[in-house]
């Protein structure tokens, strides 16, 4: 059983809270490193459940994995055998797929499980497997039964010569699609062109890392992303980003409980539309350099709020705004045209008292301010997970979050980081 969070509400939240380093970053990089034989050091690791898996994932295929500091890894993937790929891992995270580019340019042939991750509605790979096809790929699917009656729907990928270059038209701004065609287009044969790139900053990041090992990359931070295959790539050695999500879901926690927060490592080039967003709906917020201070705010008015694709509001941050909005006033519009089923949290701060329609898969509007009452609660998905939390810290009472697991995939020791500014809140393991 996974363990439980219990939660005090109507504490105030007062204090300094660092962001730690970019989960959605960590876990592309951790897969470029497959790319090369020689070190790599990868720094400001975040200590969280998905990367501490796709850590374990690398070492059960031979990667030698040594932590140099406490966020620091060196990573050798020397010898490595993709035939060693733990099926029963991979099957429980999303970002597993990243493992594809990389092993399949270094080895030609690789079988990998279908990847896990949050529920949040379909999260098809079609476009990884039109990607691939184009760059001289075949691709079979298959179900394998392991450890009794277990299934699992395997991808079998097998290239009979080299990966080849090709003009490549993503069907969406995908993030781990880009990522996974670059790791692959590095080492591939002649000119890989990757239009309708995603811009994110982990993205960014990635080709930052990528450079550094030897690779010739154009255009990343744009749609249209130009990769020159070369013969190899050499170890390097990487500061992570910080995470620009766990930073604006804190901003967001300290202006729904009316909190003094001094949020910081904030990386404020990659929030601005957000950060404008909320200043402009009464949100009292200081900026600095690389810190952002928030001030207990009374009264805000968000009216409306879309998620777009980098540097848009970010669909990682709906959840948290949709708690941050029963306690704004007025009728709030919440737009997320990505998935279909990043919603259904709302049913669970319904559960609290708040005053919600859901008017389809994409958009829901929400009234408030509305007093919250702490409750049982089932996080559905990774974001869900953080914003029970805020609703809990929120709510009058006690609120008991019924599995933890989801927000430990994305935020480290987060009961203890907000305990140290204030709140009541605790876990009880099982």
């Amino acid at each position: 059983m996974a363990d439980k969070l219990i939660i005090e509400g109507k504490s105030k939240l007062k204090g300094v809270i660092d962001v730690r380093g970019s989960k959605n970053a960590t876990t592309p990089l951790i897969a470029a490193t497959l790319l090369t034989s020689e070190p790599c050091v990868l720094k400001n690791l975040p200590l969280v459940e998905d990367v501490r898996k796709m850590l374990e994932i690398i070492k059960k295929m031979g990667a030698k994995v040594e932590f140099i500091g406490e966020r620091d890894v060196k990573i050798t993937a020397k010898n490595i055998d993709p035939g060693k790929l733990d099926f029963s891992l991979i099957n429980k995270m999303r970002s597993s797929i990243l493992f594809i580019g990389p092993l399949l340019v270094r080895f030609r042939s690789l079988k990998i499980s279908q990847p896990g991750g949050c529920v949040i509605g379909a999260r098809p790979i079609n476009t990884h497997l039109d990607a691939f096809a184009r760059m001289g790929v075949n691709i079979e699917s298959f179900d394998l039964k392991k450890n009794g009656s277990r299934s699992f729907n395997i991808y079998h990928f097998k290239a009979e010569q080299q990966l080849k270059g090709r003009d490549i038209v993503l069907d969406e701004f995908s993030v781990t699609a880009t990522e996974n065609i670059l790791m692959a287009a590095v080492l591939a044969k002649g000119k890989t062109v990757i239009n309708i790139a995603a811009t994110e900053p982990h993205v960014q990041d990635l080709v930052i890392f990528l450079k550094k090992m030897g690779a010739d990359i154009k255009g990343e931070g744009t749609n249209r992303i130009e990769v020159r295959g070369v013969d190899s790539l050499s170890g390097a050695e990487h500061f992570i980003c910080y995470d620009y999500l766990e930073a604006g879901t804190f901003i967001l926690m300290a202006l729904a409980t009316k909190g003094e927060v001094c949020v910081k490592n904030v990386p404020i080039e990659n929030l601005k539309l957000f950060l404008s967003k909320l200043k402009k709906s009464g949100g009292k917020i200081i900026l600095r350099e690389n810190e952002v201070l928030v001030k207990p705010t009374k009264k805000m008015v968000l009216r409306k709020v879309q998620t777009m694709p980098y540097p848009g509001i970010p669909t990682d941050l709906q959840s948290p705004i949709g708690v941050l909005s029963t306690q704004t006033e007025g009728l709030t519009l919440i737009h997320d045209p990505l998935y279909e089923g990043r919603l259904k949290y709302l049913e669970e701060l319904n559960k609290m008292g708040a005053e919600i329609v859901v008017c389809d898969p994409h958009r829901a509007i929400i009234n408030g301010p509305t007093r919250l009452h702490g409750t049982k609660l089932d996080p559905l998905d990774l974001r869900a997970g953080a914003a029970l939390i805020i609703a809990g810290l929120t709510a009058e009472g006690t609120t008991v979050i019924k599995d933890i697991s989801q927000a430990d995939r994305g935020y480290e020791e987060i009961e203890k980081r907000l305990s140290n500014i204030g709140a009541k809140i605790r876990r009880i393991k099982n």
